[in-house]
């Protein structure tokens, strides 16, 4: 008994290998066959939910693979080709696509010779991959053999299923009532789990079901929870992943949660309505095809419950898994509730512009004490500045809109005005980074500490530029920036001097040149934006409203 135990298990064993490799085989290789094609439909198939829905639903039927398209839209979703609504409407569709594994199990992997379909499959399969030069013959070769063992694993299985449902009595578990379904939707989930496969499971389940081991009602169970079960990879794929992939994956979960949910309490109904309807249309009864029309069947479900909420669904993903970046480029005072209150809206824009304006400072600063160039640090705060200077032109126009009174006429393009020095600002500062990191040092000592000097009287002025502290005088501001513009001219001075009698190369004295203009070009337009800020600063002092009140939470709700 103990050898016969060991042949069907070996059997088992044997079967599942060759379906998991020809999955795989057949995965990878129509990918690699049709990868260019298939990423053009990622990227133009997706703008409205029915053609997300439309693309995920192509692509997974083609590559049979909904966890290498789930990751496919995470990548796309990251380099911003796609929004997260639109990834969204492609997980539903890779949800209904992935069902295709069941159909070609039911209707094929059952129903045809496999000595007649698999073996030739497989030789043609290895005769493309030796043959190729290059191309997409290689691929397509291994699609194909993979086809072949795809099958020839269906058939080992169904035999070994047969054989133990002669050796092996399943009575002993509860198969049916509600017990009975939540533990067989614990089985589907946990083999998805064990094997990262719903289509081996599938096959396992369908198997099983044809072979008479366990009840329909039971197996339908463990559909559900290999559909479930599709969620792990997901999950285990996003640890320590961006917030990107974060949401994708949350997405994917839920839409998987609440389908199974609802495809359970209406088990028995889908059941026999899929009974019904099949012995109306003349539709073969068996298990295998039964299962994969309900598999099929809850998956639409999910998409018809799940359309009307996707809006919803997009909104409250957006507000988790924030990184510190993101949760930076969101305004901190601009509030539309303030909007129709002038002297409140314009404080709150003030107090936006400090926040910029204090970032673009931290960048310039950061900019010319760094020695290795701009940095991803530097890339990242340009990213936020951009963002938040986005956020305070929508902020203003809405102001416009509100119809505000004669003494805020120039405080709106005043704003603008200040915004577009602060972005100068940020460009400059990643310019000056480049440059300071392409100088070749000075050997010149007396040269080199004027530099130095100067670098350090730009970064003191920078630190002084806060138009929001108390004291700020933007006159002084101004004296600073003429004496530091007197000092870049006496240092140009010298530096042509260096170059002319020979201290100096050409091309050295040039670079340094162009990197001291930077300076004070940066410097003149954090000066400008500064005592332009001030100004919108007095006048929100001017209606009474404490500036420093604000700053301490009063209007904080961003946008």
């Amino acid at each position: 008994m103990r050898g016969l135990e060991l042949q069907l298990l070996g059997a088992f064993l044997g079967g599942l290998g060759l379906f998991l490799l020809g999955m795989r085989l057949m995965t990878d290789g129509l990918k690699l066959a049709a990868g260019e094609a298939l990423r053009r439909i990622l990227a133009t198939g997706t703008r409205t939910l029915p053609r997300g829905i439309a693309s995920g639903f192509l692509i997974t039927g083609i590559v049979q693979a909904s966890g290498a398209v789930t990751v496919a839209t995470i990548g796309f979703v990251n380099a911003g080709l796609m929004d997260l609504f639109q990834s969204i409407g492609v997980i539903y569709g890779a949800n209904i696509g992935t069902t295709m594994t069941g159909w070609l199990v039911a209707t094929i992997g059952f129903n045809v010779d496999v000595k007649k379909l698999a073996l030739p499959l497989i030789g043609l399969g290895a005769l493309l991959r030796l043959t190729a030069g290059g191309g997409r013959r290689g691929p397509l070769g291994d699609a194909l053999a993979g086809f072949g063992l795809f099958f020839l694993g269906i058939e080992v299985l169904r035999g070994s299923f047969h054989e133990i449902g002669a050796q092996v009595s399943l009575t002993l578990l509860p198969s049916e009532g509600i017990g009975g379904a939540l533990l067989f939707t614990g089985i589907g989930l946990l083999l998805t789990f064990l094997m990262q496969s719903s289509s081996a499971a599938m096959a396992l389940t369908l198997a099983a079901a044809a072979s008479r081991l366990i009840p329909l009602e039971a197996a339908a169970a463990a559909v559900i929870g290999a559909n479930v079960g599709t969620t792990t990879t997901a999950i285990l794929s996003v640890i320590g992943a961006t917030p990107n992939a974060k949401r994708v994956a949350a997405a994917h979960v839920a839409f998987n949660v609440i389908t199974a949910v609802a495809a359970f309490a209406l088990l028995p109904l889908l059941l026999n309505a899929i009974a019904g309807g099949g012995m109306a249309l003349g539709m073969e009864q068996s298990p295998a095809v039964v299962l994969a029309l309900f598999h099929t069947a809850f998956n639409v479900l999910g998409v018809v419950l799940m359309y009307p909420l996707t809006p919803y669904l997009t909104r409250y993903l957006q507000g988790r898994f924030r990184s510190l970046e993101e949760d930076e480029n969101r305004p901190r005072y601009l509030d539309r509730n303030v909007v129709g209150t002038p002297d409140l809206a314009m404080n709150a824009l003030a107090m936006e512009l400090s926040r910029i304006g204090a970032l673009s400072r931290q960048m310039a600063m950061g900019a010319l004490s760094r020695e290795s160039g701009p940095g991803h640090q530097l890339a990242q705060e340009r990213q936020v500045v951009g963002s938040l200077v986005e956020a305070v032109g929508l902020f203003s126009v809405e102001m416009q809109r509100a119809h505000l009174p004669r003494e805020f006429d120039e405080s709106l393009p005043n704003a603008l005005r200040v915004s577009r020095y602060f972005s100068s600002v940020v460009g400059l500062a990643e310019s000056v980074a480049k440059q300071q990191a392409a100088v070749t040092p000075l050997d010149e000592g007396e040269l080199a500490a004027a530099v130095s000097g100067f670098k350090s009287r730009a970064v003191h002025l920078l630190g002084g530029l806060d138009a929001h502290r108390s004291g700020y005088d933007p006159e002084e501001s101004s004296g600073a920036l003429e004496g530091l513009e007197a000092g870049y001219q006496e240092l140009k001075g010298k530096l042509l001097r260096a170059g002319t009698d020979g201290r100096m190369r050409p091309r050295q004295m040039v670079a340094y040149l162009d990197f001291l203009s930077a300076i004070r070009r940066m410097l003149e337009q954090a000066v400008k934006g500064a005592n332009l800020l001030f100004t919108l600063h007095a006048l929100s002092l001017q209606g009474k409203i404490d500036p420093q009140a604000q700053g301490q939470g009063q209007v904080q709700t961003a946008t």
